[in-house]
């Protein structure tokens, strides 16, 4: 099992930092269920500097709620790249955030494929730089049963927006 008391620092952290700057974070997420923004929102103070977590865990709420494009989940699959610059471009445009966050991957038992097995996870992170946004985006595998994925992606999503405040 992945630490809870980690996920507790890097959340604390992260407010921490976030609000220090005067800077905001947005998250969306897919098979998490929303994970990070919880993690986020059971520190004290946190709404000073989150205001966003979409939970869009079928196709159509990415479409409809983060406006991924149909054509890009067809061509892709809901775990990939492509989709998850346009969650976390979508929550960031949603939001007014400084950086968004989303995740989508395939936490298991079942669903995976020889492509994309059980443990993968997409990431991007959205960064807000004046007029432009800069798009970060990564790939990770897990091993672990549901539940060990699902903790290692809020980790790895927390650190991700951690290593790119300014």
């Amino acid at each position: 099992m992945a630490d809870h008391e980690a996920i507790k620092k890097l959340a604390t952290a992260l407010v921490s930092e976030l609000t220090a700057a005067g800077q905001s974070v947005a998250t969306a997420e897919s098979c998490t269920g929303g994970w990070v923004a919880k993690a986020i929102t059971d520190v004290p103070g946190s709404s000073a500097c989150f205001g966003y977590g979409i939970v869009c865990y079928s196709n159509g709420a990415k479409e409809s709620m983060l406006g991924v494009q149909i054509q890009t989940l067809v061509d892709n699959g809901s775990v990939s790249e492509p989709v998850v610059r346009e969650m976390a471009t979508g929550a960031l445009n949603l939001s007014g955030a400084h950086i968004g966050v989303a995740v989508s991957g395939v936490a298991g038992p079942g669903g995976g494929s020889d492509e994309k097995p059980v443990g993968t996870v997409w990431f991007a992170w959205a960064i807000r730089d004046g007029n432009k946004v800069r798009l970060d985006t990564g790939v990770q595998h897990f091993d672990g049963d549901r539940e060990l994925v699902r903790e290692l992606t809020v980790v790895h999503a927390l650190q991700g927006v951690l290593d790119r405040l300014d």
